[in-house]
């Protein structure tokens, strides 16, 4: 019997990593989206907001967790984060673990995962593969977004494994600095081969 061979998708911010994932869905490839689980898990009717609101009292309301009001308590304050990361991360791993049954007759299945390395979540994956740019095409790309700075954008690169750390961890490397149908083209190659490898 063989199994999904699983890929860990990751990136810094402003790599690409999104356009990446949309071109593995187009594919056929099953996506994995971490980040939007967490949104689900932080929607109205969540068994999770009562949980956040006791450890955060005022951070959620009637439209689910007030995403400003919960990132400010937890930017910048290693033990909010951690308790808030107690909260939401069994859920998102029963998350992934339900989405691995659902498709366990795929041959490739990609768990995209924005902070990979920063959190230790490369357990139980195959291999992984970086989407990276070079740093003045990032730094283009994430100024360009309502409301960034120069400061904000220097507080999340901190706070985040440098590119050059990934890219060498890495066991495939897309890069996103060149056109679109280059990266696409280099998605497809590496589809093909991965389906290849699935586990027996």
């Amino acid at each position: 019997m063989t199994r999904a061979f699983i890929l860990g998708l990751t990136g810094s911010i402003g790599m690409g990593k999104s356009a990446v994932a949309q071109m593995l869905r187009d594919a056929g490839v099953p996506v994995f989206d971490a980040d939007a689980v967490v949104h689900a898990l932080q929607a109205p009717g969540s068994a999770l907001l009562p949980v956040i609101e006791a450890a955060f009292p005022g951070t959620t309301g009637a439209q689910g967790v007030l995403r400003a009001e919960l990132g400010g308590r937890v930017f910048g304050d290693p033990a909010a984060l951690a308790r808030l990361e107690a909260i939401m991360h069994p859920a998102v791993a029963d998350a992934r673990r339900a989405f691995v049954r659902d498709h366990a007759q795929a041959p490739l299945i990609v768990f995209d995962i924005p902070l990979l390395y920063e959190k230790g979540h490369a357990e139980g994956l195959d291999a992984v593969v970086v989407v990276s740019a070079p740093a003045d095409v990032q730094r283009a790309r994430v100024l360009a977004r309502p409301g960034m700075t120069e400061a904000r954008l220097a507080q999340i690169l901190a706070l985040q494994v440098p590119d050059a750390v990934k890219r060498a961890r890495a066991d495939y490397v897309i890069d996103t600095g060149a056109s679109l149908a280059e990266t696409e083209a280099a998605v497809l190659a590496l589809v093909a081969t991965l389906r290849d490898r699935a586990t027996v």
